[in-house]
């Protein structure tokens, strides 16, 4: 069985737990791992018989774990890129999501932060989404290409809308763009990864044995993730807005009006630094789903009454 897929099974985790778990997985240094230290944590995790039977005590085991959870995708075991590894997300979408988030003086401004934020978002969840089904380069190419141009579309018209009519109130500056871009975030998660729900993903035992491919788990799958993206994005886009709202009404703003984008960019640093553990921990990696839920084909394949899929992250 694949390692990760074996640690993810066997280590049943609350939310608490996974939240620790994801903190250390998000280590900065996880992007700059070697290909040779990666190869070796794997190759103590397949033939190490403490690792095999979960003995986390060890230090060197410790350590091979979160090498090989941060950096290996689990459904083909192959490295994940570095700047799309979870750990990146942070430091390259932190930087947009809050230039995305500027008062608007043209549109023109308002390209580039749009475009490299659903950009990085459509290629990020592309690759860490599950990979178990049969798909071929140029057809993620193509869909990534159209969600990227439909995101940015859709990002960039509340915009429009904003310079063209001369929108001023707190609900058109503030809060709708917030809403938009935590409903896009969503969308981009689902329409990304719309080849799962369409061909099915493995579906597997408690052992690791593929059962078959399961359209429902696929939907499922798909549906958990969008949903932690909308909590990720929408919370670390609201919170600095509020505060923001409030530090405009203080005398050192009045005083010292360049210090709000010091504020909200740091705002914006601290909250997305505090939830991308918190989202990708909202539902377990592996997900356990009742044989009942899933296709009549897959129930009659097995006896099993609970299996196991990726949800991807």
């Amino acid at each position: 069985m694949e390692p990760n897929v074996r640690f993810w099974i066997t280590e049943r985790q609350s939310f608490i737990q996974r939240v620790l778990q994801w903190t250390d997985l998000l280590d900065p240094t996880n992007l700059v791992l070697s290909i040779e230290k990666i190869e070796k944590s794997r190759q103590l995790l397949l033939t190490n018989e403490d690792a095999s039977r979960g003995d986390f005590e060890d230090k060197r085991i410790q350590e091979a774990w979160k090498r090989s959870l941060s950096t290996v995708h689990p459904d083909n075991s192959r490295l994940i890129p570095g700047p799309f590894r979870p750990a990146a997300l942070l430091p390259f979408t932190a930087p947009t999501l809050f230039l995305s988030m500027l008062p608007v003086k043209s549109l023109k401004s308002m390209i580039l932060p749009q475009a490299s934020f659903y950009t990085y978002s459509t290629v990020f969840n592309i690759v860490n989404g599950n990979a178990s089904y049969d798909r071929r380069a140029h057809e993620s190419l193509l869909l990534g290409a159209g969600v990227i141009v439909s995101s940015t579309f859709l990002g960039l018209f509340p915009r429009l809308l904003q310079v063209k009519l001369s929108m001023n109130s707190v609900l058109s500056r503030n809060v709708i763009p917030v809403i938009i871009l935590a409903q896009l975030s969503g969308m981009n998660v689902i329409a990304s990864r719309s080849l799962e729900p369409m061909r099915g993903i493995e579906v597997m035992d408690k052992e690791g044995n593929v059962i078959g491919y399961s359209r429902k788990a696929g939907t499922k799958a798909v549906k958990d993730t969008a949903t932690s993206r909308v909590v990720l994005f929408g919370t670390s886009a609201f919170i600095p807005e509020v505060f923001a709202y409030f530090f405009k009404r203080t005398q050192f703003f009045l005083q010292n009006p360049w210090s709000l984008w010091t504020l909200k960019f740091s705002c914006t640093i601290l909250v997305m630094g505090l939830m991308v553990p918190v989202s990708f921990s909202i539902f377990p990696q592996i997900r356990r789903i009742q044989c009942s839920e899933l296709e009549k084909e897959i129930q009659l394949a097995t006896e099993e009454t609970e299996l196991f899929y990726n949800r991807g992250v």
